[in-house]
C-alpha cells in the first residue's frame, strides 16, 4: 500500500506539555521455535486494536518494525494512561503477560523488553523530510517547518501549542 509522501520539511506540533514514549519489543532467541515466537507475537495486534478503538486510552499513535527483534514505538498522553492500560483487568494485556511469565519466563526462548520515557515538549526535536506521515508527527500534528521551527535549536526549545480554552 503506497503512502503519501510529503515533499519538504515537516515537524510535530504537540498539544500537551509532555509526551510519554513507550518502546516495547520481543526477540526470538530461539528462532527455530516458530510456534512459541508466534504465540507471543500474536498478543500485540489485539492490544493495539483495543487501544485504537478507545480514544480515551491515551495512546496517541505508534510505529512498528518486525524482525528477529521486533520493536513497537508508541506515544502516549501520559504515563498514567500507559499504566492504567497495563493494569486493566479488562484489557488484552494482563492475560498474555501472565501467560508469558508462567510459561516462558526464564526459558530463553523469547525475550521481551520495554522502556518508558516522559519527555517534556521543550525537550523534543523532530523533523521529517520527504516522508509519509510518521512517528510523533503522525501521532500528534504534522505541520510544515516554518518561522520559529527552521532549526533544530528552535524546534527543541518550543513549548507545546497552547490548548484552546473550551470553558468560554
Amino acid at each position: 500500500m503506497a503512502q503519501q509522501v510529503f515533499p519538504g520539511r515537516y515537524t510535530a506540533d504537540l498539544e500537551s506539555e509532555s509526551v510519554t514514549v513507550f518502546l516495547i519489543g520481543m526477540r526470538a532467541n530461539r528462532w527455530w521455535k516458530v510456534r512459541t515466537v508466534a504465540k507471543v507475537a500474536a498478543s500485540m495486534p489485539r492490544m493495539l486494536q483495543h487501544l485504537a478503538a478507545d480514544p480515551a486510552s491515551g495512546l496517541l499513535g505508534y510505529e512498528q518494525w518486525f524482525g528477529r527483534t521486533t520493536v513497537l514505538l508508541s506515544y502516549w498522553q501520559s504515563p498514567e494512561h500507559l499504566r492504567k492500560f497495563a493494569a486493566d483487568r479488562d484489557s488484552p494485556h494482563l492475560e498474555p503477560w501472565r501467560r508469558f511469565m508462567k510459561e516462558l519466563s526464564g526459558t530463553g526462548d523469547v525475550g521481551v523488553w520495554h522502556e518508558t520515557y516522559q519527555v517534556p515538549a521543550g525537550g523534543i526535536e523532530v523533523v521529517y523530510n520527504g516522508m509519509p506521515l510518521f512517528g510523533l508527527a503522525k501521532a500528534t500534528a504534522h505541520v510544515p517547518v516554518g518561522a520559529g521551527s527552521n532549526t533544530a535549536k528552535q524546534r527543541m526549545g518550543r513549548s507545546a501549542r497552547p490548548v484552546a480554552d473550551s470553558s468560554s
